[in-house]
């Protein structure tokens, strides 16, 4: 007959997967994915780190966790503040805004979702990440264009290049640790223009 978890014993599972998850996600905060070994995070959480193995094959299973985690985090809150109704324009500054200031709040582990060098695997989460937010600002570059409130444009390259700028203007603060108080309303600027949400056809 085969072995079947009582429900007590999967909450204890899934509880102390959590807890590894959470404690991963702490070292990436403090010290990037470097710091994210499997003796740090079994230290963290608690545990023996044989009980890590229990959970994920290695660091680089537990490291895509930790990404989809915050990541997924992230993609609610920016999809939360950018959801009709509200001008294309107001859409679009939700994104920026949420985004970037989500982003210093927590600088190094921002840095380490965006840019760190780390393996293929968390590469091509970066790429679906990205196509994410692609997405959430071209349905509202879609939706402005279509009540005339900005030019007509290939939504999917404007998008794109707005979630492009994002990134590029916050990876030397989020490396440095800092930004000036001024980044994050130039960026909103500039983003405002790169669509034409001040030159709207009639």
């Amino acid at each position: 007959m085969a072995y079947r978890r009582t429900g007590a014993v999967q909450a204890r599972l899934d509880a102390q997967r959590a807890a590894l998850v959470a404690a991963a996600v702490a070292l990436v905060a403090e010290g990037g994915y470097r710091a994210c070994t499997v003796a740090a995070v079994a230290g963290r959480a608690g545990v023996a780190a044989g009980s890590v193995y229990n959970h994920f094959a290695g660091k680089l299973q537990l490291i895509t966790e930790v990404f989809q985690e915050v990541v997924g985090r992230e993609v609610a809150a920016v999809r939360d503040a950018c959801a009709p109704p509200g001008t294309a324009a107001e859409r679009v500054t939700a994104v920026v805004e949420t985004f970037a200031n989500r982003a210093l709040k927590s600088p190094r582990l921002a840095y380490a979702l965006l840019a760190e060098p780390v393996d293929p695997a968390v590469d091509a989460l970066r790429l679906r990440f990205r196509r994410t937010f692609t997405d959430l600002v071209a349905d509202a570059i879609r939706d402005g264009v279509t009540g005339a409130e900005l030019p007509r444009q290939d939504r999917t390259v404007s998008a794109a290049a707005v979630v492009g700028a994002i990134g590029e203007v916050l990876a030397g603060p989020l490396a440095s640790g800092g930004a000036d108080p001024d980044v994050v309303p130039a960026l909103v600027s500039f983003v405002l223009r790169g669509i034409g949400a001040d030159h709207a056809h009639p």
